[in-house]
């Protein structure tokens, strides 16, 4: 089991406190960072480190729960149950394999960091006109 992930709560974003946690738990996710099995910092954990209400986190938890991405075991905590890496998108994936290549194509080509992220949201906007939640 690998460490647990630390929330980052953005006050100021108009999005409410749980779907910060929810959208963060996804993230990771999808990222890797988490994955079955692994399980989430206690709700007195989270207080503790964002000052968010217990209740908060717990709410958030049980949304993870609906959604199937999580469970929890009376007395043991909350864990993860199912990945959301795409199968095509792992370290030996051609797709990610292609990406890696296009990015060391643009850094030879003397683009800077913020160049290549705007040449990508670019091209991502046309492909996914409707954002990433588009297909």
């Amino acid at each position: 089991m690998k460490a647990v992930v630390v929330f980052r709560i953005d006050r100021r974003s108009g999005v409410a406190t749980y779907l910060q946690i929810v959208r963060q738990v996804e993230q990771a996710l999808r990222m890797g960072a988490l994955e079955e099995g692994d399980r989430l910092p206690t709700a007195a954990q989270v207080a503790a480190e964002t000052k968010v209400n217990p209740n908060t986190t717990l709410k958030a938890y049980r949304e993870l729960e609906r959604a199937g991405l999580a469970e929890v075991r009376q007395g043991a905590g909350t864990f993860i149950t199912r990945s959301l890496v795409p199968p095509q998108s792992g370290p030996d994936s051609p797709l990610r394999t292609s990406l890696a290549e296009w990015l060391n194509e643009a850094r030879a080509q003397g683009l800077s960091g913020p160049e290549v992220d705007a040449l990508f949201r670019s091209a991502f906007a046309a492909v996914y006109p409707g954002g990433a939640d588009a297909g």
